[in-house]
């Protein structure tokens, strides 16, 4: 060993949670590199940018697209990858991660910021290793490492060689790279199978669960029911019963045909269906997705779901797909021009009925140069589990968790391995999980009756989607009521953002919304010819699942008729406008456009909290703001009566704040038509 140059081995035995005491710098930029081996017409497997970042293979070994490997296998004896990085800092120790045949490296030159190179690194001959990590350890290390060129001897060892990472450190205690699995991960998971009335010993997977977690839809193979040939893949579908799950019914026709079939995505309602192709008018089938919707008579034919732009470049033209639970949005793993590796995630939103932006990408930090797949978006719209083979994991495959960090869609928390109790030595995915969030359906061969069976696992803390609540009921008459035809809506309170809009049909049973506990929320029906009754929905408080039933009434537009809008016209205690009162007034504007001999009485209302005075005098201000805006909106002031009762007439007690946020309104009374 050459003098200045101190070398170190060390064997990582310990595989967990990626926690260490020292903060390694990894490479982030290329400086130039001697040759770089392709993984195919596009995409960057294999290229000298994969040495870049954290390690996405070690501590496991085996061949990667996403490390960095000369373009020949048995390569030259002076093949070198020259890096660059963020922040010099002294280089009192260097890591190098040889996934592929470790022990190659003969040499390291460190550059400090003036471009002088320290020779840091020089092997007695090759030393063929089975620790992927080379730490090195110089004896000088007191200049500032702003690049590394790290040079391997290609021939000498047989076959292909690669290395994931390159890192710095100013810390000498020897550093530790391992699998970043999720926070309190538990040693052991039960896996349950599911039993014979869902599983065959043909082939049961991917499995979708309803939001109200009660129905199970799954694709079979090998069966000699399905429709056209065993070998073909139906839809299947059970329910759960107080004894467990009921006898799994082939969901015929016309979502199955003579082709492969599979759902990929449920509404809340349970009863719109996203399915894996798009069905053609002469029976077959094409890449792309469709819909279908279940009436009082069955599911209707599936039409497609226009994406513009939308192709796959697959070898297989594989397609795994999501929907967010709003329906806005759709999660693809396909292989594209723009794709990283073999396939990546990308989202689509929605433009209008049936129609779909040009899938962009979810970015880098999700996606890598190998496969990404089996994405599956949380009830809570934010928590996304997927199938991935680029990062570092325990087998062919495993299944990660991210959070979405804004609105954005690309700009997501590093994923997270769910680890080794839930992903296993080959390819695991098809995460799926209810509303409530106790449970993950997913599908494996371990432990099943044949093929791949349906299992399910109890989630545990920190892989849980955010708490949600299934608010479901009727849209009623006010004065009938009787159930109408009608959109619901739900938007943020005081916040000018639609999170969710639902149809609602008699015929077809309740609305479904899925809403994020701990926000408030202004839930409305909307029908043309009524009127309709803005109700504010507090889930601040709720940390837990919760299904809560809520019927929504619309007023007919009539003489007599009567529409309260609480709080969500005012700031508390003031006379200004809020955020949504520009909405629910132009809804008001617009009926009285629609009959122009229409006249309203505006009633101010308050609680008794407070002066009496002053509340008097806060209504009086408050519907001259009301009457103040529709005269602007060009409504004849003579159309517009307006009195301020303050805390005369409480619609309920004044007790409990709950119950006096019901008495803080304003009432529109239609006096003529």
């Amino acid at each position: 060993m050459r003098a200045g140059v101190f070398l170190s081995v060390f064997w990582v035995t310990a595989i967990g949670p990626f926690v260490q005491a020292q903060s390694i710098q990894w490479a982030s930029r290329v400086v130039n590199v001697s040759s770089e081996k392709s993984g195919g017409t596009s995409g960057e497997q294999y290229k000298a940018s994969q040495a870049l970042g954290s390690p996405s293979k070690v501590p496991a070994l085996g061949e990667s697209p996403c490390a960095w490997s000369p373009q020949q296998a048995d390569g030259t004896a002076d093949e070198w990858i020259h890096v660059g990085f963020a922040r010099p800092i002294r280089p009192r120790q260097i890591i190098v991660a040889e996934n592929v045949n470790p022990g190659a490296v003969i040499r390291i030159i460190a550059f400090d910021e003036k471009g002088t190179e320290h020779l840091v690194y020089q092997a007695p001959g090759i030393q063929e290793r089975t620790d992927p990590l080379l730490r090195i350890f110089p004896k000088d290390a007191e200049f500032l490492c702003a690049q590394l060129k790290v040079i391997i001897n290609g021939f000498a060892l047989k076959g292909i060689n690669q290395i994931d990472a390159i890192g710095i450190l100013e810390d000498t205690k020897p550093a530790s790279v391992g699998i970043n699995v999720s926070k309190d991960t538990p040693k052991d998971i039960k896996k349950e199978n599911l039993g014979k009335t869902v599983n065959t010993p043909g082939q049961e997977v991917a499995p979708v669960i309803s939001p109200d977690g009660r129905t199970l839809y799954f694709t079979r193979n090998f069966n000699k029911a399905n429709t056209g040939s065993p070998d073909r893949q139906d839809v299947w579908y059970s329910t759960l019963q107080p004894g467990g799950w009921s006898e799994a019914i082939n969901i015929g026709s016309p979502i199955n045909n003579s082709g492969d079939n599979a759902i990929s995505g449920m509404a809340p309602d349970g009863r719109t269906a996203y399915l894996i192709n798009v069905y053609r008018p002469d029976g077959g089938l094409s890449f792309g997705i469709s819909k279908s919707v279940r009436t009082k008579t069955g599911w209707l034919q599936p039409a497609e779901c226009r994406i513009p732009n939308n192709y796959n470049l697959h070898e297989k033209n594989q397609l795994e797909f999501c929907v967010s639970p709003d329906g806005r949005a759709i999660i693809l793993a396909v292989q594209r021009k723009d794709t990283r590796g073999n396939r990546d995630l990308y989202i689509s939103r929605q433009t209008g009925e049936n129609t779909w932006s040009e899938p962009v990408s979810l970015g880098n930090v999700l996606n890598t140069a190998d496969s990404e797949s089996s994405p599956f978006l949380a009830a809570d719209s934010r928590t996304l589990y997927f199938t991935s083979a680029g990062h570092p994991g325990y087998g062919n495959g495993d299944i990660f968790v991210s959070r979405r960090l804004d609105d954005s869609w690309t700009n997501w928390s590093e994923p997270e391995n769910l680890g080794p109790a839930i992903n296993t030595a080959e390819w695991d995915g098809y995460f799926t999980i209810p509303a409530a969030g106790d449970y993950a359906y997913l599908s494996s061969r371990a432990g099943s009756f044949g093929e791949d069976d349906i299992f399910r696992l109890k989630l545990y803390p920190a892989i849980k989607p955010d708490a949600v609540a299934i608010i479901s009921g009727q849209v009623l008459d006010a004065t009938t009521k009787k159930p109408i035809a009608a959109s619901v809506v739900a938007n943020l309170f005081n916040e000018q953002k639609e999170v969710a809009n639902v149809s609602y049909s008699p015929e077809t049973g309740e609305y479904k919304l899925i809403l994020p506990t701990q926000k408030s929320y202004v839930l409305k029906a909307v029908k043309e010819g009524y009127l309709p009754t803005t109700e504010i929905l507090d889930l601040s408080n709720e940390k837990r699942f919760r299904e809560i039933r809520h019927n929504l009434y619309v007023t007919k537009v009539d003489s007599g008729q009567k529409i309260v809008l609480r709080e969500i016209l005012f700031q508390q205690s003031q006379s200004t406008l809020s955020l949504r009162a520009n909405e629910e007034l132009d809804r008001i504007v617009s009926v009285m456009e629609a009959h122009p001999a229409m006249e309203l009485l505006v009633e101010g209302h308050t609680d008794n909290q407070g002066d009496w005075g002053l509340n008097m005098k806060l209504s009086e201000d408050r519907v001259q703001v009301v009457k103040t805006y529709l005269t602007g909106k060009g409504i004849a002031p003579n159309r517009i009566r307006t009195k301020a009762l303050g805390a005369s007439r409480p619609e309920a007690s004044n007790d409990r704040e709950e119950k006096r946020v019901l008495n803080r309104r304003v009432e529109f009374t239609i006096l003529k038509l």
